[in-house]
């Protein structure tokens, strides 16, 4: 398996359209603001698409983005757009992309990131913990967890 950024990809059609099969509502707009080439527009100049991939396939995707759903906010970075496909789910495989912006974080002397979820007993397995409930940009509640780096 490979980690593999979006935008630095030889193939962004071939990938654009592995996230487009997603079947998640959040997924589907991620292919929507990687369609519309409004990305960046929308989470930040800086803001990275990162993918597990095994081979043609896409196993898991994320970002790591300046904003995220919990907007106005001074928190950044956030850890967005979470996805494991069906079939390779149970395996931890997110932990790997986790790791990689880990990294990316690390090197850019980041010591806290946050993900907005509703989610509970998921992002924990990966060191994360509950930060504070916030409101989202429609007005409702989404736990924001914070992964505290380094």
């Amino acid at each position: 398996m490979q980690i593999v950024e979006y935008f630095k990809s030889d193939r962004p059609e071939h990938w654009l359209c592995q996230i487009g099969k997603s079947d998640w509502g959040a997924g589907q707009f991620l292919y929507e603001l990687l369609s519309k080439k409004t990305f960046h527009d929308v989470v930040g100049e800086n803001s990275k698409v990162l993918m597990l991939t095994n081979g043609d396939e896409l196993v898991s995707f994320c970002t790591y983005s300046e904003k995220d759903d919990i907007q106005p906010t001074e928190l950044t970075p956030w850890i967005g757009f979470v996805y494991t496909f069906p079939q390779y789910r149970g395996h931890r495989y997110m932990e790997k992309l986790f790791k990689e912006i880990e990294n990316l974080a690390e090197a850019e002397n980041v010591h806290d990131i946050y993900i907005s979820t509703n989610h509970i007993g998921l992002y924990e397995k990966y060191g994360c913990e509950l930060y504070e409930v916030m409101n989202d940009m429609h007005g409702e509640p989404s736990r924001v967890y914070r992964k505290h780096v380094g």
